[in-house]
């Protein structure tokens, strides 16, 4: 972890411990993860740390604005670290696969929000739920859409 997570904790009151640069680490390296994930990771260096620190570390960590989190399905939602470029997730709802893509697609639907509602969205936790290329290549004709 670098000078500039550890200075980012201490503006926001927070202790640097280990156990948030570990966490903070997993999700760097397995850039969207859910918490399991990132506890299993974290694992490999720190046995001891249990889920509960985990959520509780993310809290901290998304409250200084180091992690940020989109619900990609409907168990846990899945972290990645702020240092990304913000991104819009693309889920296949037939094999899982995570797609991103730049909050830059969406510029045009935004700006319509903003206008029509006075509504300024987030998009950067947005996830899109549909299918991908590769699903809905090998979908029979006449079967795309018929859920």
């Amino acid at each position: 972890m670098t000078e500039a997570p550890d200075a980012t904790l201490r503006a926001g009151g927070y202790r640097i411990t280990a156990q948030r640069q570990l966490v903070l680490q997993a999700v760097v390296d397995l850039r969207h993860a859910t918490p399991e994930q990132i506890l299993s990771h974290v694992h490999r260096q720190a046995p001891g740390v249990n889920l509960s620190t985990v959520y509780r570390v993310l809290t901290v960590l998304e409250d200084v604005g180091l992690v940020r989190h989109a619900h990609i399905s409907t168990g846990s939602p899945t972290y990645h670290a702020t240092e990304e470029a913000p991104h819009i997730h693309l889920v296949c709802r037939d094999c899982a696969r995570v797609q991103s893509v730049p909050t830059s697609i969406a510029a045009a639907l935004v700006t319509e929000i903003d206008e029509g509602t006075g509504f300024l969205a987030d998009i950067g936790h947005a996830a899109i739920h549909g299918r991908c290329r590769e699903c809905r290549s090998t979908t029979k004709p006449g079967a795309e859409g018929s859920d």
